[in-house]
């Protein structure tokens, strides 16, 4: 499995959310407490950046129709969205966060 560096766990703020490519991949890092999870950064609804939205209570809400997805599978936790985005892989190496494009789930 190979992992890129993507940012500094600086650049990602607390209980907050970042948007970033990976190649040609948007993805959304959302940082809480010490984890950061890496979401795929189109929302599976409405097609719209999920790192545009708000961070809580372990999902990440679309800003647009209010879907949330579970930070660590993507699965929603409510409609209107009812597929998963993709997960992918985060690693942490000293202030270095590292991504995966492998999906998890």
């Amino acid at each position: 499995m190979t992992f890129e560096k993507v940012c500094k766990l600086a650049d990602i703020p607390d209980e907050g959310v970042i948007g970033l490519e990976v190649g040609d991949t948007p993805v959304a890092l959302v940082r809480q407490g010490e984890e950061v999870f890496a979401l795929h950064d189109v929302c599976s609804h409405a097609e719209v950046k999920l790192s545009e939205g708000e961070v809580y209570d372990g999902t990440l809400e679309c800003w647009l129709h209010g879907s949330c997805f579970d930070l660590r599978s993507g699965k929603p936790t409510g409609p209107p969205a009812n597929k998963p985005v993709p997960v992918y892989r985060v690693k942490i190496d000293g202030d270095d966060v590292l991504v995966s494009l492998s999906k998890e789930s």
